[in-house]
């Protein structure tokens, strides 16, 4: 068999038409015979011979994608101007502008975590190695200028992508009903807050990103509300007095 003399150019061209078929079939009714069938004379064993699995080939097209926001990162990180911080935040902004939570509404995978082993495998590793590589510093930063308040860095950047990455979004954790991630921001916000790291303002909690993933928007609420009290987004002078309220029946 000849060798490939240009092996860049096939994984390229395996993974634009994988990516086409994921975001126009859905990962779950793309086969890998469709994706054979789709490269125009390539070979099952040329395919096999770059990706083991259609679950290989998904992550490399979500890697490849996500290039251009890893080189965005490093730039925050090593911007001297903001604040620890500010850098956390302005990772989030750049995270909210890339292609993941598009790319994965539109390819569908399970949110079974069975039937997407593997995929739920893959985003708990990385997670560790993004809050290690760009998470960690730069919260080591904000506890060096004071912007957080972090006692254990590490451990906080691992604990705040478990959370935003695997439990807050409806990924591999659907939502139950229709206040679920209203819920589910407010406990993350109070955790973070609770560890020294204030994300209040955290884009990636907008209802934009939430609208990204086809959920259900969340209506604005109070970080300062009483613990326990669902917020409704209202102002204190806008909510009734209990006395003031109909009773029920």
């Amino acid at each position: 068999m000849a060798r490939n003399k240009y092996p860049e150019e096939t994984v390229r061209h395996i993974l634009d038409v994988a990516e086409e078929l994921f975001m126009s079939k859905g990962y779950e009714h793309t086969t890998m015979a469709d994706i054979v069938g789709g490269l125009g004379g390539l070979t099952k064993g040329a395919v096999y011979h770059h990706f083991k699995s259609k679950e290989e080939i998904f992550e490399a097209v979500f890697e490849r994608a996500n290039e251009p926001l890893v080189a965005r990162t490093r730039e925050i990180l090593a911007d001297r101007s903001l604040s620890g911080l500010e850098k956390i935040r302005a990772l989030d902004e750049a995270s909210a502008a890339g292609p993941s939570a598009e790319m994965w509404g539109a390819m569908r995978p399970s949110s079974d975590p069975l039937r997407s082993a593997r995929l739920l495998a893959r985003e708990y590793l990385d997670l560790f190695e993004l809050a290690h590589d760009f998470i960690e510093p730069a919260i080591r930063e904000g506890v060096a200028d004071g912007s957080i308040s972090a006692t254990h860095p590490r451990e906080t950047a691992e604990v705040m992508l478990l959370l935003a990455n695997l439990w807050m979004v409806p990924l591999f954790n659907p939502l139950p009903d229709e206040g679920a991630y209203e819920r589910r921001v407010e406990v993350f916000l109070r955790v973070m807050r609770a560890l020294g790291v204030d994300m209040a303002d955290w884009e990636a909690l907008s209802s934009e990103r939430l609208d990204a993933m086809g959920a259900t928007p969340w209506p604005n609420w109070r970080l300062d509300a009483p613990a326990g009290e669902v917020p409704d987004g209202r102002a204190p002078e806008e909510r009734a007095a209990p006395e003031e309220r109909p009773e029920a029946g």
